[in-house]
């Protein structure tokens, strides 16, 4: 058993604590406290002594962050797809350096895709919610030690049954870890696979789907009136079907006809979306999963983040991917959401890079919080000195070269006394 002191604790499941105690035994953490001798709270037992404890000094301590929107397999094309001013643009820039194929197996793809990984890792990122075509990834985070849920993404618009997931089922029952399923976006699903996958998912063990959704107005300008960039591109490619019923509504009142939201759902960008349609997903429960930064790479524009929290939707964080971002820093992420939401509560922001990443990829039990029974995936991050809003100054943004993961670090002799700190 070790007790690791900090000048501040930052548990998200509770307000902060300047210096703190997070004990851990056998890679569970088993207490959280503040200042003072005496006794602690275990949950496997009632108070017993606190061990010695081991001072970290300046640092604060925080749970591992959840990455909840994230393409690995695109990786390889960090810097060859440039910002664009218009989604639809950006979209043709990337068919035409993916080059339309899968590529799995071309060693230079999954060197950056295990590169992603280690990024990730270095800067924070303990869980992830990744969008793979090729199921390329589950491996890879396997024996890198990165946790999460993969979502096989399919698509089809002119798709009329399931035959796409019956033909995915081998491979994702093959693949490494927990691996679902991902319609891509209402512009390239169609009505009968988009609920296919839903039943799919449901009947399943790993019950979670992800779904680009509200990202752009060409988006919601094909579902209102059946017209614009996307159908063109639909057309020119022979994808449209003369027989789709324009739903002439928005994305999420589409997709709730069909009735494939629910609780276990990961809606993501949202950038288009009214009032109303965050409405509905607070009342459904889905997670909204915010890009900020991509959104404004790809031209999108810049999510509406305070409405977001002001609806009460669940809202997680994600980076997408290096297609689309210069990063894939969380840490950077919260900074750009900070920017856009000033009058968001910082313990709001910091709780959608934790405690609600892990909620929504079903993972809330092992990781998010520092909380007793939890897995012990604990950030140890340096301070440049004395810090007094420590929520904040984590939403500044974090240089990889500050952030250790405590269970890497290396170990010394336990010490009850207490080491030099300057906060």
């Amino acid at each position: 058993m070790t007790a690791y002191r900090a000048a501040w604790v930052c548990p998200i499941d509770r307000p902060p604590i300047r210096d703190g105690l997070v004990i851990v035994e056998a890679g569970r953490i088993v207490g959280v406290r503040g200042p003072g001798p005496g006794t602690r709270e275990t949950r496997f037992g009632p108070r017993t002594p606190e061990p010695a404890s081991r001072d970290l000094g300046n640092v604060v301590l925080m749970p591992g962050l959840i990455n909840a929107h994230i393409h690995l397999e695109l990786s390889w094309l960090r810097g060859r797809v440039p910002p664009a001013g218009k989604f639809t643009d950006w979209v043709k820039q990337l068919v035409a350096a993916r080059g339309g194929i899968e590529r799995p197996d071309d060693p230079a793809v999954l060197e950056s895709l295990r590169a992603a990984i280690h990024e990730l890792k270095a800067s924070g990122t303990v869980a992830v919610g990744d969008i793979s075509n090729s199921l390329a990834s589950p491996a890879a985070m396997r024996d890198a030690g990165l946790g999460g849920v993969v979502f096989h993404e399919l698509l089809g618009f002119k798709q009329r049954d399931g035959a796409l997931v019956e033909r995915s089922r081998e491979a994702r029952a093959a693949a490494a870890g927990c691996v679902s399923l991902a319609p891509h976006a209402p512009y390239s699903t169609s009505p009968e696979l988009f609920q296919a996958i839903r039943g799919e998912v449901s009947a399943s063990a790993c019950r979670i789907m992800s779904v680009h959704l509200g990202e752009s107005p060409e988006e919601t300008e094909l579902l209102a009136t059946g017209t614009g960039p996307w159908r063109g591109i639909l057309e020119f490619i022979g994808l449209w079907r003369d027989d789709w019923t324009i739903p002439a509504c928005g994305p999420v009142e589409y997709l709730d006809r069909l009735g494939v939201i629910d609780a276990r759902t990961l809606v993501v960008h949202g950038v288009q979306f009214d009032d109303a349609a965050l409405a509905r997903l607070a009342a459904i429960g889905a997670t909204l999963v915010t890009c900020p930064r991509s959104n404004q790479w790809v031209g999108v524009g810049v999510p509406p983040i305070e409405r977001f929290y002001a609806s009460g939707v669940r809202v997680a964080v994600g980076t997408d991917s290096l297609a689309s971002v210069e990063d894939l820093n969380l840490f950077s992420e919260l900074k750009t959401m900070r920017g856009i939401a000033p009058a968001v509560p910082a313990a709001k922001l910091l709780a959608s890079a934790t405690l609600a990443g892990a909620r929504a990829l079903g993972l809330e039990h092992e990781l998010g919080s520092l909380t007793p029974g939890k897995r012990a995936e604990i950030l140890a991050i340096a301070l440049p000195g004395p810090v007094d809003d420590i929520e904040e100054h984590l939403l500044a943004g974090m240089d990889p070269a500050r952030i250790t993961h405590l269970k890497d670090a290396p170990q010394h002799p336990s010490t009850s006394a207490p080491q030099h700190r300057s906060t």
